[in-house]
């Protein structure tokens, strides 16, 4: 009886707990990179810098494995990172990447197209907001303005 007791009760302590450890996002970060591109380097350490722990992994099969990710060609980022089951594609601002951590949508990933002026990680002054888009829908869909 005992037994029992003891293993209900650890069952409803584990019950009650995996909510608050299933909102908790991962803050391990791999990030796939053209080897030469130094600009990822520098994302890299932007995300260094906020927290989060990062892999960088030289391909030179970034176009597919974007494309394996579902990013159409047009949507693609300068790199691509892989977060808590979400792909996170160029030089997204950390707090769309919290955003994303935070709610947990449905959906594939983001996306910042391209490698805009003044990105995390980029050099030059930014010159107008970033529009960051969500992976996953079959026409990429506004996710935030930066």
């Amino acid at each position: 009886m005992l037994k029992l007791i003891s293993s209900t009760l650890l069952g409803l302590l584990i019950w009650t707990a995996a909510p608050a450890i299933a909102e908790e996002p991962s803050r391990n970060v791999t990030l796939y990179k053209s080897p030469q591109c130094g600009c990822c380097e520098g994302h890299a350490g932007y995300l260094r810098q906020n927290g989060f722990t990062v892999t960088v992994k030289p391909t030179y099969d970034l176009a597919q494995l974007s494309r394996m990710a579902g990013i159409p060609e047009d949507f693609e980022g300068c790199h691509l990172s892989m977060i808590d089951g979400y792909v996170v594609s160029g030089h997204v601002p950390v707090a769309s990447i919290e955003r994303l951590l935070s709610e947990q949508p449905k959906i594939v990933g983001i996306t910042l197209p391209g490698m805009p002026q003044g990105s995390p990680g980029m050099s030059g002054a930014k010159t107008a907001p970033f529009t960051i888009y969500e992976i996953g829908s079959p026409t990429p869909q506004v996710y935030a303005v930066e």
